[in-house]
């Protein structure tokens, strides 16, 4: 299986993973809609290993239901590249736009439907739910 490389815009910033992602998603929460500065992030879930190389600043936020998430953004260009969740080593999740792969798979969950934009459509098939399932 070929390996996957996101990064950061200026390329300081990278991810290299050996896996197909376990998980693709939307996340519509407000956090998510700043971060991004978007109507909603696209993030693809990974299991270990990967291999991270560069620089990260961080930035750790609590989620609505008191998940702790720590953000690694570049901090030549600024761009969030991955995050990790407190509680579930071993996981990661990474901007699926990092990729800048047009054939990346398409999201199959939409998390916080109830935030999303009424203008946006969801892939079909997509499973939405009104708030993080967890």
């Amino acid at each position: 299986m070929p390996a996957r490389t996101a990064s950061c815009h200026c390329g300081q910033l990278r991810i290299e993973l050996d896996s197909e992602p376990r998980a693709v998603g939307i996340c519509h929460c407000l956090a998510c809609q700043r971060r991004t500065g978007s109507v909603f992030a696209t993030i693809a879930s990974f299991t270990a290993p990967y291999q991270v190389s560069g620089t990260a600043t961080e930035y750790v936020r609590a989620g609505d239901q008191g998940a702790r998430f720590r953000f690694r953004f570049c901090p030549v260009c600024g761009t969030t590249v991955f995050h990790t969740e407190e509680g579930t080593e071993g996981r990661i999740s990474v901007a699926v736009g990092a990729f800048a792969d047009p054939g990346f798979p398409p999201p199959r969950l939409s998390i916080y439907d109830s935030r999303r934009h009424p203008w946006v459509t969801l892939p079909v098939g997509t499973r939405a739910f009104p708030r993080d399932p967890d």
